[in-house]
């Protein structure tokens, strides 16, 4: 690694970054796919979270422009923020064009959105923990969180809205457990940090908080997903590093 290379990624991820949370400003903010955007109308679907729980991109939005400029500024040739870079700059500027996807196809918008999670994951995976653990691995876990479960609710609109095999009720608990199934892995495998289980746990609540008092079953199920997520991550191995 030369101290001018990973000063330039380090500018890079400002770039990206930037570009990723200024989107909304152009293409518009984003609270769920258009329901007559699929062959079968999507209203209310029970995989989505309740609208509230998007306010979470606040705060991610916030700690990610504090992470890259203090990475810029303060850590731009720090070997632990620099394996980080790479994934966090492709998965942003996957990300900066999202919102304006969305609005015109879930179908693209669901294989950019898994194409986004993959490095975060991989940014994920790559921390060091006891690095500036609030300012590096934080606000990645919150992001790649929060990426785990809107991926999952995604593919479970898609399954649902063009009618495969399963309805809505179904495709919902495909969702939940895909989103548990990964979450579980970053969490017990990669040692994914406290950020990534509330996001995730996050948006499990706001999937219970949508079917309380229409599909109890499944708000149980989700209340249930966002209670073991946290457990696993409270009983996780200690981080090697």
């Amino acid at each position: 690694m030369t101290a001018d290379g990973a000063r330039m990624r380090a500018i890079l991820l400002v770039a990206a970054t930037l570009a990723f949370v200024v989107s909304p400003y152009a293409s518009g903010s984003f609270g769920g796919f258009d329901p007559n955007a699929f062959p079968i109308p999507q209203d209310d679907p029970p995989v989505q979270p309740a609208g509230y729980a998007f306010a979470i991109w606040g705060v991610i939005y916030l700690w990610l422009v504090v992470h890259a400029v203090f990475g810029l500024v303060k850590r731009d040739a720090d070997a632990a923020w620099d394996r980080v870079r790479w994934p966090m700059i492709a998965s942003l500027a996957l990300g900066a064009p999202w919102i304006a996807v969305a609005q015109t196809s879930p179908l693209a918008a669901t294989a950019l959105i898994w194409a986004m999670l993959v490095p975060a994951l991989i940014a994920v995976a790559r921390l060091d923990h006891g690095r500036d653990p609030w300012l590096l691995a934080a606000p990645i876990g919150l992001y790649a969180g929060w990426l785990t479960a809107a991926s999952c609710v995604s593919v479970a609109l898609v399954g649902a809205g063009w009618g495969i095999v399963l309805g809505e009720r179904g495709w919902a608990w495909v969702g939940l457990a895909l989103a548990l199934v990964i979450g579980a892995a970053m969490i017990r495998r990669v040692r994914a940090p406290l950020t990534f289980a509330l996001a995730a746990a996050w948006a499990l609540v706001g999937v219970m908080v949508q079917n309380l008092g229409t599909v109890l079953p499944l708000a149980i199920g989700a209340a249930a997903g966002a209670v073991a997520l946290l457990a696993l991550w409270a009983t996780r191995p200690a981080p090697r590093n």
